[in-house]
């Protein structure tokens, strides 16, 4: 938390902080616990000592509680955590360190983007990505070409979140990367963009041969908005995963492509009720004409929620 912010205090930190000079591991946990109920600063001093105890339980006590502070020490602190031989407390560090939004905390954070150990640099980017600082950035296009897929995971997370135009072609080439779950986050990451590239891009990962990233990009050409992609969304209506039928049922609707309203309109009689729903709730975003019949024939759909979007539907076009 920021320095400037107050805390409660909950006990006498000094008499708490005794504990952590016990010969017991057990109690020197005990007293990380209470240290970090009273939520004082006096209290992450100790905290911070605590990373450096002999016994993994303590320190990994401590890394987790110095989540909820802020400032240069307790991300210093978490960066030795990060190193720590005991891969649990390592893993929790990682974790308090992206809870931690202090900018000052990337002068820290940047000299270990090019760290040996791809735990660390992924840790890092992570950390990196919430604070949305532009000198990330060249660190960040740089790790798109490490030989780790967790660590371009995140860095593509810190090249989208800084939502800069000129990062497209970055995140474009990232979304033909060989792991999916980099090609998945590039997908989302570029959606940002509302131009004709991107809404390419997106419509050439329709194709993906892992439906999750094919889900993505049927969503992410809602969010970017370009209609003339909209023929490409209609193809991935007879996707074999309903996830992905159901974003581009969504898109289509926020396209308002009503040159889609055919194939929508064959959704309405599909198995899935959720997908009926979702054709339905398309077909009233559109508020073509030419849909009304096809919806009015299907007011008596078994299943309650799809009736009611029906109606909503029907109701739209009828109000245009």
């Amino acid at each position: 938390m920021p320095a400037s912010e107050p805390f409660e205090s909950f006990g006498d930190v000094a008499e708490l902080a005794e504990g952590l000079a016990s010969p017991d591991a057990s109690v020197r946990r005990l007293a990380v616990i209470e240290l970090a109920e009273t939520a004082s600063f006096e209290a992450a001093g100790h905290l911070v000592s605590a990373v450096s105890d002999g016994a993994a339980e303590v320190r990994l006590q401590a890394v987790r509680a110095l989540a909820d502070f802020g400032g240069l020490e307790v991300v210093r602190a978490l960066l030795r955590g990060l190193l720590d031989p005991d891969r649990e407390v390592a893993s929790a560090a990682a974790d308090s360190l992206s809870d931690i939004r202090d900018p000052e905390a990337a002068e820290l954070l940047l000299p270990l983007a090019p760290h040996p150990s791809a735990m660390v640099r992924e840790a890092v980017f992570r950390a990196l990505k919430a604070l949305r600082v532009a000198a990330a950035l060249g660190p960040a296009v740089a790790a798109l070409a490490d030989d780790n897929a967790r660590v371009r995971v995140q860095a593509v997370g810190v090249i989208g979140y800084l939502k800069m135009i000129e990062t497209l072609p970055s995140l474009i080439g990232a979304a033909r990367d060989a792991d999916p779950s980099v090609r998945l986050a590039a997908v989302n990451a570029f959606s940002f963009a509302r131009n004709a590239a991107a809404a390419q891009a997106a419509s050439e990962a329709l194709a993906d041969s892992e439906w999750q990233v094919r889900a993505e990009a049927a969503e992410a050409i809602g969010r970017i908005g370009q209609h003339a992609s909209s023929s490409a969304v209609v193809g991935v209506l007879r996707d074999p995963y309903w996830q992905v039928r159901q974003k581009a049922l969504q898109s289509l609707g926020k396209l308002k492509a009503r040159d889609a309203v055919p194939d929508i309109v064959a959704v309405l009689d599909d198995e899935l009720a959720s997908l009926r729903k979702e054709a339905a709730a398309a077909l009233g975003d559109i508020a073509d004409i030419s849909a009304r019949d096809a919806l009015a024939a299907r007011v008596a759909d078994p299943d309650p929620d799809v009736r009611k979007t029906i109606a909503w539907a029907v109701g739209r076009i009828g109000a245009d």
